[in-house]
């Protein structure tokens, strides 16, 4: 019997299942890796929204992190929402002398738009983290953020790409979901010293976005741990994303998830 990858998520806990950990998992899983989490943060969310997140602390996040690292060899990691300061700069320092591919979801505020990063976390997160990526994965807004520039179409990707490849990963992937199209949705994939790459996939007309993030980074990190390059398992993670949408159902109320396990 072939092995899994060893797969590890870095990453919120979401009590709905349809993002953070529970979506990781369910991801990693669904494409033939075996998952492991580290929790950075509880969240008491549903589809309607985040009631309230509760901080298990730096010290306990670092101490998961040793101990899984000590007992497992990753084939690659994720990292989702890191919520504060120190457990940011607690996450770098153990992930610094990694020898696997890292991918980096900046996340920072929920579909439903709570805030998922502490005061000065945005900060911590340029500093320390995006130096590390092998690949980032910013959305729209996150871009923005990142960058301090407008971000309004097509023509803008090139200058925020490079600004935020400046900062340090080795990638990045713009993710296409905020912007209007009718029939597409286009990713850019940014790397140094070239022009962004589109990669283009099929929109899909669904409210089940809750999580659709999570579940596009897990996919990235778990094909590169299958040992696929970049590119390609950037574009198999779209395959993956986009027929868990067409495949998605609510199981309560709001926004649902995308269906992990379709296929």
């Amino acid at each position: 019997m072939l092995q899994p990858p060893n797969i590890l998520t870095v990453a919120g806990s979401d009590s709905g299942g349809g993002a953070g950990i529970q979506a990781d998992v369910k991801t990693i899983a669904a494409l033939g890796g075996y998952g492991m989490s580290v929790i950075t943060a509880l969240t008491a969310q549903n589809g309607l929204g985040v009631a309230e997140i509760h901080d298990p602390g730096a010290d306990f996040v670092v101490q998961q992190l040793t101990t899984v690292l000590e007992g497992f060899p990753v084939a690659a990691a994720k990292t989702g929402m890191l919520f504060s300061v120190r457990t940011i700069e607690g996450v770098a320092a153990l992930l610094r002398a990694r020898s696997f591919p890292l991918v980096v979801d900046p996340v920072s505020v929920s579909q439903s738009g709570s805030l998922l990063l502490r005061e000065g976390a945005v900060e911590a997160l340029k500093a320390h983290m995006l130096p590390l990526a092998d690949l980032l994965t910013p959305n729209r807004p996150e871009a923005v953020m990142l960058s301090g520039m407008d971000l309004d179409g097509a023509d803008d990707i090139d200058a925020v790409g490079k600004r935020i490849l400046e900062m340090g990963p080795k990638a990045v992937l713009i993710k296409g979901g905020h912007f209007e199209s009718a029939i597409t949705v286009t990713d850019w994939l940014c790397l140094p010293g070239e022009d962004p790459v589109p990669l283009r996939h099929a929109r899909v007309e669904s409210a089940n976005t809750h999580g659709t993030g999570c579940t596009l980074s897990a996919a990235i990190a778990t094909w590169l741990g299958h040992g696929l390059p970049l590119r390609v398992a950037v574009t198999k993670a779209q395959e993956y994303i986009n027929l868990a949408l067409r495949r998605s159902y609510n199981p309560g109320k709001g926004i649902g998830p995308p269906n992990h396990m379709a296929k």
